[in-house]
C-alpha cells in the first residue's frame, strides 16, 4: 500500500477530477433541459395545427419570424417559397375539413445560449390520409418569454418518404 505523505498529489488529482466531473455534469443537464424547453415549443406548434388552434400556433413565434419551403417544380427546378407567419396562424385557425396532423421525429437538436437550431423528419396527414412528407429545420430564439421559433424551413415531397 502506499502511504499518503505530504508530498503525494494524489488526494488534491481525486479532488480536481470530481470537481472537473461535477462542472461536466451540470453543464450537459443544463443542456439536456434546454433541448427539452426546445422540443417543448415544436411540439406546442404542431399540437395546435392538429387542434386549429391559431393563438397556441402564434404564441410559439416571434412576430417577425420567417418561413420557407424549399421544393422542386414539376419541371424540376430548384425553388424557395416564402410564407407569412400571421398568414399561417390565420390558415391554421380557419375552418378546414381534416384535421392538420404533423408528425415529426426529432432529428438533431443543438442549443449554444440563446440560439437553438433543430430538424425534424415529418410525415403530413389530412385527417388520416397521407399527404406528403419532409424535413423541418428550425432555429429558435431565447426571449424573455422563453423560446421562440425565429425561421422555420421545411421540405416537401410525396415518394421516399419513410
Amino acid at each position: 500500500m502506499c502511504q499518503q505523505t505530504k508530498n503525494n498529489p494524489m488526494p488534491f488529482r481525486r479532488i480536481f477530477f470530481l470537481i472537473i466531473l461535477l462542472i461536466c455534469s451540470f453543464r450537459v443537464s443544463a443542456q439536456d433541459s434546454e433541448a427539452e424547453a426546445v422540443k417543448t415549443v415544436i411540439r406546442q406548434l404542431f399540437e395546435g395545427m392538429k387542434r386549429g388552434d391559431s393563438a397556441m400556433v402564434k404564441a410559439v413565434f416571434l412576430p417577425n419570424a420567417i418561413l420557407h419551403t424549399a421544393g422542386t417544380t414539376k419541371t424540376g427546378e430548384m425553388k424557395l417559397v416564402s410564407g407569412d407567419v400571421n398568414g399561417f396562424v390565420t390558415a391554421v385557425g380557419a375552418p378546414h375539413t381534416s384535421v392538420w396532423d404533423e408528425r415529426i421525429t426529432f432529428g438533431q437538436v443543438l442549443v449554444d445560449g440563446p440560439l437553438a437550431s433543430v430538424w425534424t423528419p415529418y410525415q403530413f396527414y389530412l385527417g388520416e390520409k397521407f399527404s406528403h412528407c419532409g424535413v423541418n429545420s428550425f432555429q429558435l430564439f431565447k426571449s424573455p418569454e422563453g423560446w421562440k421559433i425565429t425561421y422555420l424551413i421545411d421540405t416537401r415531397r410525396k415518394e421516399h418518404c419513410l
